[in-house]
């Protein structure tokens, strides 16, 4: 029977090898263990290009709303441009109040926002703005919102993007998990946190070294991670 394909194995075998942990070491101790040997490994693999804009302006439609990705606006028709990203369809998961939606309508035919619209672990506001962010954003023609949990709609999604951007809960497992399908849907992933949260940052590498797509880092407003094919 043949083995089931492992792509770290050729990477985390000379390791493994060597690292013997402790027999009374606590799993949760050891995972940790384990999931920092492997990122210093994956870095060591993916270098992470600085990306550097080359001009800014504020696209026509930016909210007058709390957000974290302030700032982000201002490089988008830099970014679209020399990535030559098409302008057909967006995919956005993690809505929240909209500012980075109204932002990405800008630049594509149609865009769908994905979100529970309940925040998460990771976020001071936990309400239900389904309704309030439907209603600002009710304006924009090409901007649809559905309210989904990111597993459930990945798991039915077939559709290939232009551009998909990932801002959900900051943990590797559903960073990686999101990205990796977005990764495999459109040429060009934005990882919104890649600064602020170093999980964000391991997972986005991962899926650079799994896809062999290159790993561009905006530095500023919390950080921008950039997967272009």
């Amino acid at each position: 029977m043949p083995r089931n394909f492992d792509p770290f194995e050729k990477f985390a075998w000379p390791i493994a090898r060597n690292f013997m942990p402790d027999k009374n070491l606590p799993l949760v101790e050891f995972i940790d263990i384990w999931n920092s040997v492997m990122h210093d490994l994956i870095s060591s693999q993916i270098p992470v290009l600085p990306y550097v804009p080359e001009r800014r302006e504020l696209p026509p439609r930016v909210l007058r709303v709390r957000t974290a990705w302030r700032g982000i606006e201002s490089i988008l028709a830099d970014l679209i441009q020399r990535f030559r990203v098409r302008g057909g369809r967006c995919l956005e998961f993690g809505v929240e109040f909209g500012y980075s939606t109204a932002a990405l309508s800008c630049f594509f035919d149609e865009l769908t926002g994905v979100d529970l619209f309940t925040g998460d672990k990771h976020t001071l506001d936990q309400r239900d703005i389904f309704s309030e962010t439907s209603e600002r954003l009710f304006r924009f023609r090409n901007v649809r919102l559905v309210r989904s949990d990111y597993r459930r709609w990945i798991a039915r999604d077939h559709t290939l993007y232009d551009l998909i951007h990932v801002d959900i809960v900051h943990t590797y497992v559903d960073t990686f998990t999101c990205g990796l399908w977005s990764a495999l849907h459109a040429p060009c992933v934005l990882f919104h946190d890649t600064v602020s949260f170093l999980e964000v940052r391991r997972a986005v590498s991962a899926i650079a070294l799994l896809t062999g797509k290159r790993f561009y880092n905006f530095e500023e407003s919390n950080g921008l991670g950039i997967l272009v094919s």
